[in-house]
C-alpha cells in the first residue's frame, strides 16, 4: 500500500513441520523430507494491473481499462474509492462491466478499506455493512475477489490485536463475503501494527475454520514487515490466489523505505525468480498484480508505464522460469 493509500484510510508456521490445515485454500508446511516438485513459474501466471499503479494522473475507471486492454493485460484490480466515483458521477457499473469484458479483461480482486478488524464492535459493525456495499458494487462489474487490510489497526498507536480475535473477525467478514459472492483476501501491511509479517497472516488464514480464507501477498510488504520470502513456499493451493509484484532498490533501508520506493519487478535487489518460482509452485496459477506507487512513474504516460511494468513482469517470470530449469 501507499503513503497516498494511507492517506485515505486516515483523511506454528515455521518450516519442517509436519502440519496441514484441511480445506481447498489451506496454508500447509513440508514435512521437509523431500522437496517439493515446481512446475515452470512461466506456465502458471495470468497478468493484472492494479490501477494504483497508473491512478495519480487521476485517469478514471473507464480510462483505466482501456489502458489495462491497450497494454496487453489480462486483468484488472481496480480501487472500490473510484468505482463509487465512477457511480456517483452517473455511471452505470452494468456498463462498466461490459465495458472490462470487452476489452477482453477480467476483474481479479479490488482494493477496499472497510475496517473489519477494529476493536470497536460498533465500527466492525459499520465496516461489514461498507463490505457488503463494497462486494455488491464489485460483483456487478464482474469482480470476484476483494483486498482485506489491516485498516484502522495499522497505525503506530494502534494496539497490538490477538491473533485468534484477528481470525475471528477475518472469519465474520469472509461470511459477508459468502452472501455477496466475494472472496477477502487478507493483505500483509508490511508497515503495519498489525498484520505485518507472512507467519501473521499465515496464521490468520489457518484459524479462520473457513474453506474460502486466502492471502494477498506483496513483494514490497513482506520485505518491509522483514519476513522472508522462503515462507511463500508453504503455501498451497488456493491459499494465494492474487500476488501484488513490484521491486525494491538496494537503499534507503529497509526500515526508511516507503511505498513510493517501489519501483518495476526486475529492477532492484528482490530475489524475483526465488518468489516466482516459489508462488508459482506445486500446481498453483497465480495472477501477478502489477502495484506500484512510485511518484516518478505517475509523471510518465500511463499506457507506457503499463505496457513497461507487463513486459518488467513477463521477463522476470520467463527469468524465473530460466533460473529453475
Amino acid at each position: 500500500m501507499s503513503i497516498d493509500r494511507r492517506r485515505f484510510v486516515t483523511s506454528a508456521m515455521a518450516s519442517g513441520v509436519g502440519l496441514t490445515f484441511s480445506g481447498p485454500s489451506a496454508v500447509a508446511v513440508t514435512t521437509g523430507l523431500a522437496a517439493p516438485v515446481f512446475r515452470r513459474a512461466a506456465n502458471n501466471y495470468r497478468f493484472c494491473l492494479n490501477t494504483s499503479t497508473i491512478r495519480e494522473p487521476k485517469l478514471g475507471i473507464e480510462r483505466e481499462v482501456d489502458i489495462a486492454a491497450a497494454a496487453g493485460y489480462d486483468g484488472i484490480e481496480p480501487w472500490i474509492p473510484t468505482l463509487r466515483e465512477f457511480v456517483s458521477g452517473g455511471g452505470k457499473l452494468a456498463d462498466l462491466g461490459k465495458r472490462i469484458s470487452d476489452a477482453g479483461l477480467t476483474v481479479e480482486s479490488a482494493i477496499g478499506f472497510a475496517q473489519w478488524i477494529v476493536d470497536d464492535e460498533t465500527r466492525r459493525e459499520e465496516a461489514l455493512e461498507e463490505a457488503k456495499r463494497d462486494m455488491d458494487m464489485l460483483r456487478e462489474i464482474g469482480g470476484f475477489r476483494i483486498a482485506a487490510p489491516p485498516v484502522g489497526a495499522h497505525q503506530g498507536d494502534s494496539p497490538k490485536i490477538d491473533l485468534r480475535v484477528v481470525a475471528e473477525r477475518f472469519r465474520a467478514l469472509l461470511e459477508v463475503g459468502d452472501q455477496a459472492g466475494v472472496v477477502p483476501q487478507l493483505e500483509i501491511w508490511g508497515f503495519s501494527k498489525n498484520l505485518s509479517r507472512l507467519g501473521e497472516v499465515m496464521y490468520v488464514v489457518g484459524e479462520t475454520g473457513h474453506p474460502k480464507a486466502c492471502l494477498l501477498l506483496d513483494i514490497y510488504h513482506i520485505f518491509k514487515g522483514g519476513s522472508d520470502f522462503t515462507g511463500l513456499g508453504l503455501l498451497s493451493d488456493n491459499a494465494l490466489q492474487v500476488f501484488h509484484v513490484n521491486d525494491y532498490p538496494a537503499s534507503p533501508s529497509r526500515e526508511e523505505m516507503n511505498d513510493s520506493y517501489r519501483i518495476y519487478p526486475g529492477d532492484g535487489i528482490a530475489p524475483m525468480s526465488q518468489i516466482l518460482n516459489a508462488i508459482g509452485g506445486q500446481g498453483r496459477s497465480v495472477v501477478l498484480s502489477l502495484e506500484l506507487f512510485n511518484r516518478d512513474y505517475w509523471k510518465q504516460d500511463p499506457l507506457e508505464v503499463a505496457k513497461t511494468g507487463l513486459a518488467k513482469m513477463k521477463s522476470a517470470v520467463e527469468k524465473a522460469g530460466t533460473d529453475q530449469g
